[in-house]
């Protein structure tokens, strides 16, 4: 399959099969994850894979889009161990955790896999059941598993602005 494929083909799921998701299909996706580029190479990311019934199910205390998935990667970052912009201090660890989720995302695609990217979540909750260590913030959950036979794919999934409103050249 062509990256152009794979990246029409994806898309947000939102029911999933009850199966396991098998060990070595997680360790491809944490590979992607690895593999994906940060600012200045800093790796700021670090990921919690949840696969535990109880865990997966506590998620429901801080949000409802768990989607029941077998499998879910808590994606956090350290925003004081990314690079920095010296001009402004912007920091790039919400960027990096963006470039390693999506590496994951599409991977999880490529692999058979169906994913929803998910920051609709109470940060506070989320905390205190994951227990994340201080210095990390929770950014995204990536609900991940089989796509059931009956998921169904967002109306507006193929809706796209048109390219001469999204894209300009050498001027807005």
């Amino acid at each position: 399959m062509t990256f152009s494929q794979l990246a029409k083909e994806r898309f947000s799921c939102r029911k999933f099969k009850p199966n396991k998701v098998e060990q070595d299909k997680i360790d491809t996706i944490l590979n992607a994850a690895m593999v994906a580029p940060t600012a200045v190479n800093k790796q700021p990311q670090r990921i919690l894979v949840l696969t535990d019934d109880d865990k997966l199910k506590s998620l429901k205390e801080c949000t409802r889009f768990d989607f029941d998935a077998p499998l879910c990667f808590v994606i956090c970052a350290q925003r004081d161990c990314a690079w920095t912009r010296r001009y402004d201090d912007k920091s790039s660890y919400e960027t990096d955790a963006a470039i390693i989720t999506t590496h994951m995302m599409l991977q999880a695609q490529d692999i058979g896999l169906g994913t929803t990217w998910v920051m609709s979540f109470n940060p506070i909750k989320a905390r205190e059941i994951i227990n994340i260590l201080d210095d990390y913030e929770i950014l995204y959950f990536l609900p991940t598993g089989y796509p059931a036979e009956d998921v169904q794919i967002n109306a507006l999934h193929d809706t796209f602005i048109d390219m001469d409103e999204m894209v300009k050249y050498n001027e807005f």
